[in-house]
Parts: structure tokens; C-alpha cells; sequence
């Protein structure tokens, strides 16, 4: 079964100019979206209003997560999935904090409330074909707070996957480059803690280095990714993209997305 998903920083509404306002842009990633044609899409940054209208405009898809002030409020980082060929089979979220069942709650040298949305999903069609899914947003200040939240996310997919025995797909904003301990945990270059991981990741599939996935509405490809799609040894990556296209001359957000298509037997 081919899996086509994406990961997308949104830019969130506060401190944007009203020329970068998300009533304007919105149109602008929804259609970035539509042409890649994702059944999963994770998403950062986004308030509730902001997820309602992305829903709006992605007709058939719904969304999963909740603010990471607690409920409606704060920043999502939700998992949109296309309800008429997925099904949620459990969800959930927890704080990336030495609290993570309290909502809104900071650990270590955080500079915002950090969280991760899981869910199993299903495919309607093929009932058999179930994967769990985690997507995120890691702190840009704290890397104390991103090796710590990382370290809570790997321990909540091995548990998963045990109880489960399902493969597994990690994406979000990880707000560090390829060399930093954080990536290099995920791919099993180095242990955090004495704690190992080893997942594969998407741009292993790229024919050539990805270059920038953040670039302040400026544009460009120099530099190093910060988003990224990650897989258990179970799926295979057949093709990964950061998606640069401006939309009607403007871009949709300060990020550009990542997407990649995952094959599960």
C-alpha cells in the first residue's frame, strides 16, 4: 500500500504581517496540499481557526490534537488524515515536559509548551493495513528540551509499536539540522541517554542533498532541513520532495513543506 504524507509548519497567525496574514494565505497552502494530494498531513503552529478553515478547504478531511495551552488553546500540531479512505483506530497526545499528561506544562530550558498528536490509523479499504503516526513540534531555543522531548517520543513509539506491533511514521518541525544529536539519535548515529533509535529518513530517498526547509517567506534552497519525515525499518520510502512552489507568486509559509510517498506490504 502506498502512503503519501506530508509535513507542514503553517506559521502561525501571531506577529505576521497582514501581508503573511493566514486569511490570505491559507487558499495558498491549502492548494500547495491538494497538489501533492496527501491521505496524512501533520501540520505546526496552527490555532484552532487556523485548523478550521485548513479543514474548510480540505474537503474530506478531518483532524485530530489539541492546542498545546490545553483544549482549543495554543498552537496545534495536528494530524489531518482523509477521512474517506482512513480511519482512527485510538489517538492521543502528550507535553514533550517531565509532566506530559499536564497540559501547557514546560520542562528544562523550553521556551513554549512543547507537545506530539499520535494516532493509529486504518485504511477503510484494506482493513489489515494500520500504522501509528506521531507528528510534532520541537522547541527552537532548548536543546536540552528538544534531546529530552525527542527521548519521550521515541519511548512512546516503542511502547506503542509492542502493544501494537504496527510500523510507525514520526513527522514535524524538529528545529535541528542533520548533524544535531536530535537527528542523529533518530537515525541511529548516536544514543541520547544511553537510549538508542533507529528509524530511516525520508531524505535518504533524495537524489541529492534537501538543502532549507525554513526560509522566511524569502525563498531559496541554501541551508539545512529542520522538517522532516521519519519511518519504522518496515516501510519503505519510495520518494521524497520539499515542496518550493509559491502559489500565484507568494508563498504559503515560512517553511516549505516536506512530503514523501511510504510503502507498507
Amino acid at each position: 500500500m502506498k502512503l503519501p504524507v506530508m509535513t507542514f509548519n503553517l506559521r502561525t497567525e501571531s506577529g505576521t504581517s497582514a501581508e503573511h496574514a493566514w486569511e490570505s494565505r491559507s487558499e495558498r497552502a491549502a492548494e500547495v496540499i491538494r497538489q501533492f494530494g496527501p491521505l496524512l498531513l501533520g501540520t505546526q503552529e496552527g490555532s484552532r481557526s487556523m485548523m478550521e478553515l485548513l479543514k474548510e478547504k480540505l474537503k474530506g478531511f478531518r483532524y485530530i490534537g489539541q492546542g498545546r495551552d490545553g483544549g482549543t488553546n495554543g498552537e496545534y500540531s495536528a494530524i489531518f488524515y482523509d477521512s474517506s479512505l482512513l480511519d482512527v483506530v485510538e489517538e492521543g497526545q502528550f507535553w514533550l515536559s517531565e509532566q506530559p499528561d499536564v497540559p501547557g506544562s514546560k520542562s528544562w530550558d523550553a521556551a513554549f509548551p512543547r507537545i506530539c498528536t499520535w494516532a493509529q490509523f486504518q485504511s477503510i479499504e484494506q482493513p489489515a493495513h494500520q500504522w501509528l503516526v506521531f507528528n510534532t513540534h520541537l522547541d527552537h531555543i532548548g536543546q536540552q528540551a528538544r534531546e529530552e522531548g525527542i527521548l519521550l517520543i521515541a519511548g512512546a513509539i516503542g511502547r506503542m509499536r509492542a502493544r501494537t506491533g504496527l510500523p510507525a511514521v514520526l513527522m514535524g518541525d524538529l528545529n535541528a539540522a542533520p548533524d544535531n544529536p536530535v537527528i542523529r539519535f533518530l537515525c541511529g548515529e548516536v544514543t541520547l541517554k544511553g537510549y538508542k533509535m533507529q528509524l530511516r529518513n525520508a531524505f535518504e530517498a533524495a537524489a541529492a542533498r534537501p538543502g532549507a526547509t525554513y526560509h522566511n517567506f524569502e525563498g531559496g534552497e541554501e541551508g539545512e532541513p529542520i522538517d522532516y519525515i521519519f519511518a519504522t525499518e518496515e516501510i519503505r520510502i519510495s520518494q521524497v520532495q520539499i515542496v518550493r512552489s509559491k502559489v500565484n507568486g507568494q508563498f504559503p509559509s515560512d517553511h516549505y513543506p516536506v512530503a514523501a510517498v511510504l510503502e507498507m506490504e
